[in-house]
C-alpha cells in the first residue's frame, strides 16, 4: 500500500469527480515531462489556462500517476476519478478515506484522507 503524506514543497492533490483529466499547475511535480502545446482548460471562474505539456508525477521509487497535464495558471492539483477508472483503478470512498486500488492486482495503489469537505492527499 502506498500512502502519500505531507511534503512542505507540494500542494494537496484533490480527487475530482468533475475533472476530465489529471492536471497540475506545478511543473515541479513531474518526474518525467514532455513539453507540448495542447489547447486550453476552462477553470471554475471561466478563466482559461493553456496546456503546456504532460508527464508523470510521483516519485521514482513509489506510485506514479501517468498522463498528467501541465496547465499554466492552474492553482490546484487535480486527479480525475474517471481517468483513474479508465486506466484500471477502482476508487472506493469510505467515511474518512478513499482507497484507489489497481483492479488487476487488487492492491491498494494509494489512499486519500478527507481534508475538511474535500478528499485530498499529498504526493511525496
Amino acid at each position: 500500500m502506498q500512502e502519500f503524506s505531507q511534503n512542505a514543497r507540494r500542494k494537496p492533490w484533490y480527487l475530482d469527480t468533475g475533472c476530465s483529466r489529471h492536471m497540475t499547475g506545478g511543473k515541479h511535480c513531474f518526474i518525467s515531462f514532455i513539453k507540448r502545446e495542447g489547447g486550453a482548460v476552462t477553470f471554475g471562474n471561466n478563466d482559461k489556462g493553456q496546456i503546456k505539456g504532460k508527464g508523470i508525477v510521483g516519485k521514482n521509487n513509489s506510485a506514479k500517476i501517468e498522463d498528467v497535464q501541465y496547465v499554466e495558471g492552474l492553482k490546484h492539483n487535480l486527479l480525475s476519478i474517471s481517468q483513474l477508472c479508465d486506466n484500471g483503478f477502482e476508487v472506493m470512498f469510505k467515511p474518512n478515506i478513499c482507497e484507489v486500488k489497481k483492479v488487476s492486482t487488487r492492491n491498494i495503489f494509494f489512499t486519500a484522507s478527507r481534508k475538511k469537505k474535500s478528499l485530498c492527499f499529498i504526493l511525496r
